[in-house]
């Protein structure tokens, strides 16, 4: 999880999300009440699951190690055939617009000719 939270654009991404998140709270003031009693409500679950899967977890400590280097090599492959997700999201919309435009003039300078 962490390793795929280190991708640029899960990561640039997930700052997105969060900087709407953060904005639509402070626009609107019926939604923060409601986001921030699901926030407790999360925050809560959270940590009554942690104490009850904590001695289930130092059980399966061997299975989650294996199974997390077998992620570990799947996600580097992965990588190394999208290298798309090693950039931002930022990068990626704007290396997309710039793509779309390059066509759309490309097209433009066909249809005119």
């Amino acid at each position: 999880v962490k390793e795929v939270a280190s991708l640029s654009l899960v990561s640039s991404a997930c700052d997105v999300v969060s900087a709407a998140y953060a904005s639509t709270k402070e626009s609107h003031p019926y939604l923060r009440s409601v986001c921030g009693a699901a926030e407790k409500g999360v925050q809560s679950v959270t940590e009554a699951t942690a104490s009850c899967v904590q001695p289930v977890l130092a059980t399966l400590e061997p299975h989650v190690a294996a199974a997390s280097e077998y992620a570990s090599k799947g996600l580097e492959k992965l990588g190394e055939k999208l290298p798309l997700l090693q950039k931002p999201l930022e990068q990626i919309l704007s290396d997309t617009k710039e793509l779309v435009s390059s066509r759309v003039a490309d097209v433009k300078d066909a249809v005119s000719s």
